[in-house]
């Protein structure tokens, strides 16, 4: 009898060490799934939300060229912002906002004081990252820099010896930030068109000073050396002068052409 009740007795003790090992590994399996499997999850979420708000500056972009080439007055699209929030960055913004100017060796400027503004996404999870839309250029900004994901319309003819900037300047009479669904409207406020056929003393220099907050720099000199094809740019503190290269003859041009585009609502 004695011998039958320590038999059930460690049965009953198996069963419970049993137990006991398989709750320790399903704690175990859920613990480690919460220190690596959800930070990860959490990573790829915040890289999908990067990859929709590329798109969506892409879209912007394209309102952008919609409003300035095509001289549509009015343009509105609905976006899906999460993981951050859109911010209006308006020309008034002084001083977190970029300058451009353009002038030639003598010192004539043809821009002065130019502030573009931007639209810009910061994420939620790390306020250094952005994605804007810069002067008609879509660029992503890291803490380790730049680059440039679509660029804005510049070119240059040879045949003629022409240079056409065009600037892009984004207003708002209002500060705005949205995040989740939002409907971007906007207009086209103002347009200028600038010719200079006799500037006298080429080349003409383009500067370019970042936002302090939000450096973009690096995005513009890949852009600039690589497809303007200008030498590395003089830098003056956090100011970058690029070179745009023209030839001797015919007698270079230069036609600036500025656009207003006024962020209504998000």
């Amino acid at each position: 009898m004695i011998g039958k009740r320590n038999r059930l007795y460690s049965e009953g003790v198996s069963e419970a060490i049993g137990f006991i090992l398989i709750f320790s590994l399903v704690i175990t399996g859920i613990g480690l799934v919460t220190l690596y499997g959800y930070p990860m999850l959490l990573k790829q979420q915040s890289s999908a939300n990067e990859r929709i708000m590329e798109k969506n500056m892409i879209v912007l972009q394209n309102d952008f060229k919609s409003l300035t080439y095509k001289t549509v007055p009015y343009k509105e699209s609905s976006l899906k912002i999460e993981g951050g929030a859109l911010y209006v960055h308006s020309t008034t913004d002084t001083p977190s906002v970029a300058t451009i100017r353009i002038y030639d060796n003598n010192g004539i400027d043809y821009v002065a004081n130019y502030h573009p503004g931007d639209l810009r996404y910061i994420p939620m999870d790390d306020m250094t990252n952005s994605i804007s839309l810069q002067n008609g250029a879509v660029i992503k900004g890291q803490s380790s820099g730049s680059a440039m994901l679509a660029q804005p319309r510049w070119f240059y003819d040879s045949a003629t010896n022409t240079w056409v900037i065009n600037l892009m300047a984004v207003n708002s009479t209002k500060v705005q930030s949205k995040t989740g669904i939002c409907l971007v409207k906007m207009g086209l406020s103002n347009m200028s068109e600038y010719i200079f056929t006799d500037t006298p003393a080429p080349p003409i220099n383009f500067e370019y000073t970042p936002d302090p907050a939000h450096d973009y720099s690096a995005a513009w000199d890949g852009y600039f050396m690589n497809e303007l094809k200008t030498a590395p740019p003089a830098i003056v503190g956090t100011t970058r002068t690029y070179t745009l290269p023209v030839a001797a003859t015919p007698a270079p041009r230069l036609v600036i052409k500025k656009y207003e585009v006024d962020i209504q609502t998000l």
